[in-house]
């Protein structure tokens, strides 16, 4: 106890697999269909209040995790310019798989050509279930048990109708191929994870959308986990704000993670690249990946990236990754994030009522 803290016990320490992995390749799918803001508020508030977020992203009548993950997951597998068959794990984080018993992974798994000798597996941590399939892949690689793991984190939009949730709740997500260091585009230099039994966000079995406790869901829940789990990590790799240039948080608004970073001292711009919530809204189990897609597609080689997942129940998942000199060809084989942003349809709240199917017999 020379610095005058307590000593480390093992679950305080970085977590780093065996032998060095990264991102061999990742991709992103955000669906064409926008429902601006201010619909939501003409509906149910007249109009008044104003709106969290610009728009949101919606599926189509022919879309949903599975159909999205597939494009995501084509996405990636363009940039790493590997056999699909090299790939022993594919996971899927979603709190909208389309099944209730069925997995999204093993249709994901066929259609992308890794099937049959592979593993796996849906995930489930509300908004960090792609995040938590990213550290069990850096771990299933980093152990020699496989040469590349597939993780993806994809949602659908959930929000009861006239909730705050409806403003914000969107749809898309992001893919990512976990393989050695040697043949990435960036690589992941350490991480941590920060769980409590905090149940600011929940939805019981046979209930159609979520429950939410307001306010609860700040300080005690996103604040709580996501500074912390950043804040640990940052201590153990011995690093600051500036030490990185690039800085990603899981986005259920814009507000939210601009706080997060400036309580850990980052400026606002080091956020922006990955800052998509005002503009496709709140990708729950993809959010944070989203925006590390999205940041990727932007950053140089020797970029430092942290990047902190939140997930309602709760817990956060942080990372610390440096980007590698491949990214700047690699990036250019498949769309960029702000392609499918820039490509949109505006809708109305009756089309979105048919699209999400909120008009029960």
């Amino acid at each position: 106890m020379t610095d005058g803290k307590p000593p480390l016990h093992v679950g305080q320490s970085v977590l780093k697999p065996d032998r060095p992995v990264g991102i061999v390749g990742y991709g992103a799918y955000v669906p064409r269909y926008r429902l601006p803001g201010r619909e939501v508020a003409r509906v149910w508030t007249g109009g008044l209040g104003g709106s969290p977020v610009q728009e949101k992203a919606v599926a189509g009548l022919d879309e949903d995790v599975i159909t999205m993950s597939i494009e995501a997951a084509q996405n990636a597998l363009a940039r790493a310019a590997i056999d699909p068959r090299l790939i022993r794990a594919v996971w899927v984080g979603s709190e909208s798989h389309p099944y209730a018993v069925k997995p999204t992974s093993t249709v994901v798994a066929e259609s992308i050509g890794a099937a049959p000798n592979v593993q796996a597996a849906d995930w489930e941590f509300a908004c960090k279930a792609g995040s938590e399939a990213m550290q069990a892949g850096i771990g299933f690689v980093g152990s020699g048990m496989g040469g590349y793991a597939l993780t993806i984190g994809m949602d659908t939009a959930q929000a009861r109708p006239g909730d705050a949730l409806e403003y914000t709740a969107a749809a898309g997500g992001a893919a990512f191929i976990i393989g050695p260091a040697a043949e990435s585009v960036a690589l992941f230099q350490g991480s941590y994870s920060y769980v409590t039994d905090t149940p600011d966000f929940w939805r019981r079995a046979h209930q159609i959308y979520p429950s939410h406790g307001d306010r609860f869901t700040g300080e005690p829940a996103y604040f709580a986990h996501s500074v912390s789990a950043g804040q640990r990590l940052m201590e153990l790799m011995g690093t600051t704000a500036d030490d990185y240039r690039w800085a990603i948080f899981h986005q259920p608004n814009v507000k939210f993670p601009m706080r997060a970073g400036q309580m850990l001292g980052f400026a606002p711009e080091k956020l922006e690249p990955g800052l998509l919530s005002g503009v496709v809204g709140n990708v729950y189990a993809g959010s944070s990946l989203l925006g590390l897609a999205a940041t990727l597609d932007v950053a140089a080689p020797g970029d430092r990236i942290l990047m902190v997942s939140y997930g309602s129940g709760a817990g956060s998942d942080a990372f610390d990754i440096l980007v590698s000199e491949r990214i700047a060809e690699r990036r250019e084989r498949a769309p960029r994030v702000h392609d499918y942003v820039a490509r949109r349809t505006e809708i109305d709240y009756a089309l979105y009522t048919r699209y999400r199917g909120k008009l029960a017999e």
